[in-house]
C-alpha cells in the first residue's frame, strides 16, 4: 500500500484499521511532510496457550502458603535490609 499522509489519516482512520483487519494490507505507513513518522501494522495474536492462568485447577494451594514467609526472608536477605513482610 502507498503511504499515507497524517491528514489522509487523521480522516480515515477506521477505513485503515479495517484494512489491516481484513489483511488486505500488512501495514501502512503514515508520513508527514513527506517523510514517514509511523506505521500501522496488525497485533500478532498469542497462543491461547501462552497465558497466564494455564494451570488453573490442576493443584490446590494450601492456606497457610504464606506462613513461613518471614523465617524465609530472615535466611535469605541481608541484615541492613528490611525486606521482612
Amino acid at each position: 500500500m502507498q503511504p499515507v499522509s497524517m491528514l489522509q489519516a487523521q480522516s480515515s482512520l477506521s477505513r485503515l484499521v479495517e484494512t489491516i483487519k481484513q489483511g488486505k494490507a500488512r501495514e501502512i505507513v503514515i508520513t508527514r511532510n513527506g517523510r514517514a513518522v509511523a506505521k500501522l501494522v496488525p497485533i500478532e495474536q498469542s497462543s491461547r496457550n501462552a497465558r497466564l492462568g494455564v494451570a488453573k485447577g490442576q493443584f490446590v494451594v494450601p492456606d497457610d502458603i504464606d506462613a513461613n514467609n518471614q523465617q524465609i526472608a530472615q535466611l535469605t536477605c541481608s541484615k541492613d535490609k528490611a525486606y521482612l513482610y
